[in-house]
């Protein structure tokens, strides 16, 4: 009786026959071919069952510049590098930007018969599989150039679409994922030219341990050169890497004598293959790999965590991104193009403006000063929008290490909320250039002699969105008031009472117009029109909203640019992998008062600097510079200045607790007790020392021609009797800035 038949197994010398079948008819019979014997193959293996639908190209992108590229942030300079982004640290270059020797370094070590095979290398799959399986030695991949740049290209795909099984399917090691590869290789060849392969491979290829990938970013970081530039021994070092860059990246010093060894098996390979002599080669071996290295900085850390005193800024302008439609329809959309899209993206920032507006912050009050207050600087160019730099007595931090440490933060509290800032200053006496240019808008003159009181009927305020009830308590900051006063005089001494006056006579909502026009709006988020109830009442005249210092900033800044408002922005042009220019926000800058009222407000600020005891004589500014100010502080809470040089630059500084009023009274701040602390004590110095500083190293000549008053708002009129109510009702408001 015979015995029974044995069940057929899977073979070493039955997979190879199917392998080698199907490489060959992949490279004699082409594609077509092929596909018809997929189905065999696939019996022998069931996992990759899984992975037939995706045996095409078609869907996938192999064009070496959809790979995800380094994006990088400048400098208004254009120049200056900020901060760069990226999922994968790479800079994709053509091939005509690589060095021969680069070329033939990587040929000679991954895939000698590169420009022979038509994707996949037979002899080297047979070699392959016969030192795996037969010779039970280490584990071969046999795999070409071709097949590596498909692998990459699939793993990276399918880390884009967020697809781990995706991706483990395109790094298993199994026959199933070969034969894949094999078969888009064929295809690959027959789309692409060898010099497009090449480039994509030394391009998607990783060359070190530390996110490092593609040719251009391993020369820089190795050699501190370019991919062009590259000679023989750079070039051996750098392709001798991708076999285990971990083990053989030679930046790290432990791996730096087998990164030697490596280079030499490349310079050896490079003469056998006959691209180098036998002189270039043993020349080359000669030389210490560690003379060779002349090493840049790895990136570590990826974008604003790694921009220094930048770091605020950096944080603002990817929060512009990540809100603007024009960088795509969603938020993911817009960060998966910031960290992959290869963008170019120049900023508005002012290297001298933010370094000054830093040092300021920072020499005002230390970063580790005992009160723990806060400095917040803002500084825009009047007429343009354009954002110049932060200044923040604290340390950009977002990892959850700033947790624990009050001085480092990822809050800019120099912007509103929706754009990583925090809930706003109250801004105190610097909001009343807002009222006196709202009296202007109404033909006032900033003469007319007002009679004022410490109790106001909120219906003397109505307009047609506002209906008070109440009475609003009001009295200035060394008590009552003074009556009668102007306007110009309420300004230039910072009385409240006297804006409770001109606000009785123009109503409510002529202030809130005024100041939504000249581009404020509060920062807490979903509450930024000026008409939120949280905002829109008497106190709001004296500054009781809350308010960025880079609003306040662009609100002086309508001021300093004969009335011209525009929408701050942060960005200048932005230009992808491909060189396209994507559109940015606009800054939307229009005529927004009359050049008369500009002029007449500056004229009133300026007042309050040079008229002997203006509250803001202490805001001066070095060499005789006509100087535009105004300080403020909020009860005892929160010290603020702002002001401008006409066309040139407006700041706004804040000092207090940004998280949650604590009082100034009785502290040491840097080393100085006051037992009452005003704006003019910390704002003021700070917001000197800023522009100053900034003026002087941006070489800005002094231009004392701005602030030239138009006659009309000077006329001189007789004390308006007004109404000041004193009757009683159900609400009563106390207001009282300290003014100084």
């Amino acid at each position: 009786m015979g015995s029974m038949p044995k069940k057929k197994s899977l073979t070493f010398r039955r997979v190879l026959a199917l392998m080698l079948a199907y490489v060959m008819l992949s490279v004699a019979g082409g594609v077509v071919a092929s596909i018809f014997l997929v189905p065999a193959i696939f019996g022998a293996n069931n996992v990759a069952k899984a992975v037939v639908p995706s045996l095409k190209v078609e869907g996938i992108d192999f064009d070496v510049t959809s790979l995800p590229q380094k994006s990088r942030l400048y400098a208004s300079d254009g120049k200056t590098v900020i901060a760069s982004f990226y999922a994968q640290n790479r800079t994709v270059v053509p091939l005509k930007s690589i060095s021969q020797y680069m070329q033939q370094a990587v040929v000679a070590r991954e895939d000698r018969r590169f420009f022979e095979h038509a994707g996949v290398d037979v002899q080297g799959v047979m070699r392959a599989f016969i030192q795996t399986f037969i010779k039970k030695g280490d584990t071969q991949g046999g795999s070409s150039l071709t097949q590596q740049y498909v692998k990459n290209v699939l793993m990276i795909k399918a880390r884009e679409n967020d697809d781990p099984i995706g991706e483990y399917h395109a790094s298993e090691e199994t026959i199933a994922r070969k034969l894949r590869e094999m078969l888009i290789a064929v295809q690959m060849e027959k789309k692409y030219s060898k010099g497009e392969i090449l480039q994509g491979y030394l391009n998607i290829a990783q060359f070190g341990s530390n996110n490092l990938y593609g040719v251009e970013t391993a020369a820089k970081r190795y050699f501190s050169t370019t991919a062009d530039k590259l000679n023989i021994v750079q070039s051996a070092t750098i392709a001798a890497i991708t076999k285990n860059p971990a083990q053989y990246d030679p930046s790290i010093e432990s791996n730096q004598k087998e990164a030697q060894i490596q280079r030499n098996i490349v310079l050896d390979l490079m003469y056998q293959q006959s691209y180098i002599t036998k002189k270039q080669c043993d020349e080359a071996k000669a030389t210490p790999l560690k003379d060779t290295l002349h090493l840049q900085e790895a990136e570590d850390q990826v974008g604003c965590q790694a921009a220094g005193d930048a770091a605020f800024f950096c944080d603002y302008v990817t929060k512009q991104i990540l809100n603007s439609s024009e960088f795509g329809k969603t938020e993911a959309a817009r960060e998966k193009l910031l960290r992959e899209g290869g963008l170019d993206i120049y900023t508005t920032m002012d290297v001298n403006a933010n370094a000054a507006a830093m040092k300021a912050a920072r020499d005002t009050i230390p970063v580790h000063d005992s009160s723990g207050f806060e400095v917040s600087i803002a500084a825009i160019k009047p007429g343009t929008g354009e954002v110049l730099g932060f200044g923040s007595n604290r340390t950009y931090d977002a990892t959850d290490a700033a947790k624990n440490d009050p001085t480092h933060t990822a809050i800019n509290y120099a912007v509103d909320e929706k754009d990583g800032g925090g809930l706003g200053w109250q801004v105190g006496s610097t909001w009343k250039p807002i009222n006196m240019v709202a009296w202007l808008l109404a033909g006032k003159s900033i003469n007319q002699s007002l009679r004022t009181s410490t109790r106001y009927s909120n219906t003397d305020f109505n307009c047609s969105r506002y209906k008070g009830i109440g009475v609003w308590s009001v009295q200035n900051s060394g008590g009552g008031t003074v009556n009668p006063e102007t306007p110009l005089q309420g300004l230039v001494k910072s009385h409240n009472t006297t804006q409770a006056a001109m606000t009785q006579q123009i109503g409510l909502c002529a202030i809130a117009d005024a100041a939504k026009t000249m581009g404020y709006h509060n920062s807490p988020e979903g509450q930024e029109d000026v008409y939120s109830a949280n905002s829109f009442n008497p106190p709001m005249t004296i500054g009781t909203v809350q308010a960025s210092p880079l609003t306040m900033a662009n609100v002086y800044a309508t001021i300093a640019a004969n009335g011209v408002e525009c929408t701050p922005i942060a960005l200048k042009k932005v230009t992808d992998k491909s060189g396209k220019v994507i559109n940015v926000p606009s800054a939307n800058c229009h005529q927004a008062i009359p050049a008369d009222v500009a002029q007449t407000t500056a004229y009133a600020l300026n007042q309050g600097v040079v008229q002997t005891g203006g509250e803001a004589s202490t805001t001066q500014l070095d060499g005789g510079r006509k100087t535009f100010a105004k300080t403020g502080t909020e009860e005892d809470i929160y010290m603020l200045t702002g002001g401008f040089v006409p066309n040139q630059v407006a700041s706004f500084v804040a000092v207090g607790n940004a998280e949650a009023p604590v009082s100034f009274n009785n502290k040491t701040i840097n080393g100085k007790y006051e037992s009452t602390w005003y704006g003019m004590y910390i704002a003021t110095p700070a917001w000197k020392e800023f522009m100053n500083d900034y003026l002087n190293s941006a070489h800005i000549p002094i231009d004392n021609n701005y602030g030239n008053p138009a006659q009309k708002f000077l006329t001189s009129t007789s004390t308006s009797s007004g109404s000041s109510s004193t009757s009683s009702s159900t609400q009563s408001t106390t207001g009282r800035d300290s003014n100084r």
